[in-house]
């Protein structure tokens, strides 16, 4: 049994600059209010918390990342040898890949073979005490090596055991190989958007392990630590990604349900099927998201960009109005629009690359990169998390389980 400890470095310090990792430019002056939200909560909500994570990817570690955030301390339970598959990943950042650094700051880890009986006891020991336990195996690995719900309820019936999983621990479809791809097409997320031809399109990101996974086990883990604080015992949470994706899509079900028409590919108000809902390409190649829906906001974009009256209804040929509108915005360069919507409400912004988006001084006022990981090559900036700053530790450096 190997152990890592990520302690904290200068958790109460200033955040230090570098390695290549930073980007010049931070918030010099953070709002008043945030630095006294995090005076005010020296304790964090999840302190004496204890999560064993034995998940590896995404989902889970990303739960498990978020709980760390919030004071849990998160001990991750790792295969000998390769460990978690993420540390392979490209690019790497000396031994580790970014992607498993900025999933795992905060955390220590050990490794467990849990085919050796041993080992397995050992894992036995550590639920024990444990509050929380994360674990992502197809439905029925953990019964095999010994580690189903029930017996560890039986080591500790105060225990909040979480499996995540594509498609739940039960239906016809529970053993099925899938990834988030494949969670996003059984949903009929897919079919909502795509290109000219009607090809849906590969959305950008990992919806269904982070949206539909990380996050609700998050959600029903607090809840349970709740439940737990009047009942006194633990449950096994059933987190479906799958399932888990349908409320995203829930003006797409009420359409169905309501007319018995469900929506195609981009034909819907919010899918590319309005003029008001829609990204435009300007003379230098540069794209507006652009997204007046709501009949003030469509008034002053149809002012500001000079729509011939026409097209303003755009009710009566919704296909014309937007050529119409498209032909408008590819006439003139990017600048010349930002300076013409500038204080406008219009409800229109600029698409971003990624690497704007890492400079939008905006997100550097708010402090929404400040936390940063100590890597083998130098500071590398900590993953933003949806966990407000009165619930974190301040600002600073900490580390990630080493290999």
């Amino acid at each position: 049994m190997t152990n890592r400890s990520p302690d904290a470095l200068d958790t109460n310090s200033e955040p230090k600059r570098g390695g290549s990792f930073i980007p010049d430019g931070r918030a010099e002056n953070a709002d008043s209010s945030r630095k006294m939200a995090m005076d005010r909560y020296k304790t964090k909500p999840l302190d004496g918390i204890t999560v064993l994570d034995f998940s590896s990817l995404l989902p889970g570690p990303m739960c498990s990342l978020l709980l760390a955030e919030s004071g849990a301390q998160v001990i991750k339970i790792e295969r000998p040898g390769q460990g978690d598959e993420m540390r392979s990943y490209k690019p790497a950042a000396g031994r580790d890949s970014a992607n498993f650094i900025l999933l795992n700051r905060g955390k220590s880890s050990i490794t467990l073979d849990l085919k050796s009986i041993e080992d397995r006891q050992r894992a036995l020991s550590l639920i024990e005490t444990a509050d929380v336990l994360i674990e992502q195996f197809r439905p029925g690995v953990m019964a095999r090596l010994g580690l189903s719900y029930e017996s560890v309820r039986e080591v500790n019936p105060r225990i909040i055991y979480c499996s995540i999983s594509g498609y739940g621990q039960s239906g016809p479809a529970r053993d099925l190989a899938a990834h988030d791809l494949n969670y996003m097409a059984r949903s009929g997320l897919l079919s909502l958007t795509g290109d000219s031809s009607g090809n849906p399109n590969i959305p950008c990101a990992l919806i269904a392990d982070i949206a539909a996974g990380a996050y609700p086990a998050v959600m029903n883990i607090l809840l349970a630590i709740q439940q737990r604080t009047r009942s006194g015992e633990g449950v096994w949470l059933d987190i479906a990604m799958g399932e888990n994706l349908l409320p995203m899509i829930y003006w797409a079900l009420g359409e169905g349900e309501l007319t018995g028409r469900f929506p195609g590919i981009s034909d819907a108000l919010v899918t590319g099927g309005s003029a008001r809902y829609q990204i435009y390409r300007t003379a230098d190649d540069r794209f507006l998201s652009v997204a007046p829906i709501e009949e003030r906001f469509w008034q002053n974009f149809c002012e500001v960009i000079d729509l011939p009256v026409a097209y303003r209804d755009d009710a009566v040929d919704p296909a014309q109005t937007q050529k119409a509108v498209a032909r408008i915005i590819s006439s003139k360069p990017l600048s010349n629009w930002l300076e013409a919507f500038m204080h406008k409400d219009v409800c229109v912004q600029v698409v971003h690359s990624v690497g704007e988006a890492r400079q939008d001084p905006h997100f550097i006022h708010r402090g929404v990169f400040e936390h940063q990981i100590a890597t083998d090559l130098g500071i590398l900036s900590a993953l933003p998390v949806p966990i407000a700053s009165c619930f974190r530790d301040p600002p600073g450096t900490k580390d990630y389980p080493r290999r």
